[in-house]
């Protein structure tokens, strides 16, 4: 069992900044529902605002259940492990919400994050319990750099081609919960 913290600071804090990658998990309420876990780690992407506050720029994906997720019921587990260095694992659980692209809190959070193309909303997450645990089992792994092909395929499809592609593939999760509801 690890230790829990009353808030992201210090070396928690250092630790999560660090690390190039972290883990999304969220589930509907329906228990016949599918869980979600994704990766995230675009260098540049993700920022501890305050500490009690996590938010990441959510980026062009093909599917869009964290954020089908968080319309149905908030509920978020965010997950950090050491690849290198001492053996750590940090969690957030919290509640988390959706800033889409064109709205009021998205354009204060945007500067936040790297200029980068094929963004479609900030999803900000209200920390309700920071913890770490030994990390023992992770393997050590070397991080050598980010791909390069997200990058690519939302410059080539363009603003246009990349709402279209939002429209055809994101509008609805795997098990029908409305996600996005916007023409941007």
């Amino acid at each position: 069992m690890g230790k829990s913290y009353e808030r992201i600071e210090g070396r928690l804090k250092e630790f999560v900044e660090r690390q190039p990658v972290f883990f999304v998990a969220t589930a509907p309420l329906s228990g016949e529902g599918h869980i979600n876990l994704s990766p995230r780690g675009i260098t540049g992407t993700f920022a501890v605002l305050d500490d009690l506050t996590f938010a990441w720029l959510d980026t062009n994906g093909s599917g869009s259940e964290t954020i089908a997720h968080l319309r149905e019921n908030g509920r978020i587990t965010v997950m950090f492990c050491a690849f290198d260095g001492p053996p750590d694992i940090v969690r957030f659980h919290g509640r988390g919400r959706v800033a889409p692209l064109g709205s009021d809190e998205y354009a204060r959070l945007r500067p936040r994050f790297i200029d980068y193309p094929g963004d479609r909303a900030v999803i900000v997450v209200d920390v309700e319990r920071v913890t770490d645990s030994c990390g023992y089992g992770v393997p050590l792994m070397e991080y050598q750099e980010d791909r390069t092909l997200m990058r690519q395929w939302s410059e080539k499809k363009g603003l246009d081609g990349q709402v279209a592609y939002r429209r055809e593939k994101n509008l609805t999760s795997i098990d029908g919960l409305p996600s996005y509801d916007y023409d941007g």
